[in-house]
């Protein structure tokens, strides 16, 4: 039996409640320090975008408090992630006591290898499909046509972009727990390359404007991850038939 099992009902909520105090002020100073260089932070965010402007063109809000509430949400995006270690080691501290030793030797590298895949994708979206897809958004300016980027439009493209990034670069997390549980299987995976292929295609094609370059360069990386899922369920498979 766990130490969770022995622990009552009322001693659990207990403890998720002041787990979740500590998360919010950790939340709450990662913001404070967050705020202090939100102008630092929103330039960082929209380099890629001021970059493939024409020389003079910036961006604009258009109501007075617009630019306010972009700080404040681009500070708590930053505080959250400045937060993000407590915020996990307090998560791990409220389950640890309720799993099985095997079960505590793979959630510390479930947590490493999934927030470092989640950065991973999303540095990938920002550095390496952001210029390409706004320089092709932004080459539809004419003489008569010019972009006016709203600050509070851009931010929301931008989150969204980097949410999709960072999530699909989970997929070989995904594909561990499916292997892991016997609803995937690496033979089913490599035979099914072909419909792999063009489901990378559309996603690729969801997640970036319709510019080919841009989808390319996005479906690449998701098709070799794609090949790392089936290897990683290939010898998940062989240590649960060793087993």
């Amino acid at each position: 039996m766990t130490d969770e099992a022995r622990m009552p009902f009322t001693a659990h909520l207990a403890e998720l409640r002041r787990r979740l105090i500590v998360c919010f002020i950790a939340v709450g100073m990662g913001f404070a320090v967050s705020y202090a260089f939100s102008k630092d932070i929103f330039e960082w965010l929209v380099r890629p975008l001021i970059g493939v402007l024409p020389p003079g063109d910036k961006l604009v809000y258009t109501s007075l408090p617009e630019a306010f509430f972009i700080y404040l949400k681009a500070s708590l995006i930053a505080g959250i992630v400045l937060a993000s270690p407590v915020i996990f080691y307090e998560l791990w501290m409220f389950v640890a006591p309720g799993l099985y030793q095997r079960e505590k030797r793979l959630a510390l590298p479930f947590l490493l290898v999934s927030t470092l895949l989640f950065l991973a994708g999303a540095l990938f979206g920002y550095y390496v499909i952001f210029p390409v897809s706004f320089r092709f958004l932004v080459g539809f300016s004419t003489e008569n046509i010019r972009a006016l980027p709203s600050l509070q439009l851009y931010l929301t493209f931008c989150l969204k972009l980097l949410l999709g990034f960072g999530l699909v670069f989970e997929l070989p997390v995904l594909a561990f727990f499916l292997g892991k549980a016997g609803i995937l299987e690496a033979r089913t995976m490599a035979k099914n390359r072909r419909i792999a292929v063009l489901l990378v295609l559309i996603l690729a094609a969801v997640l970036t404007p319709p510019d080919v370059v841009s989808q390319i360069l996005l479906a690449v990386p998701l098709y070799l991850l794609y090949e790392v899922s089936i290897l990683i369920v290939w010898i998940t498979g062989r240590k649960k038939g060793d087993s």
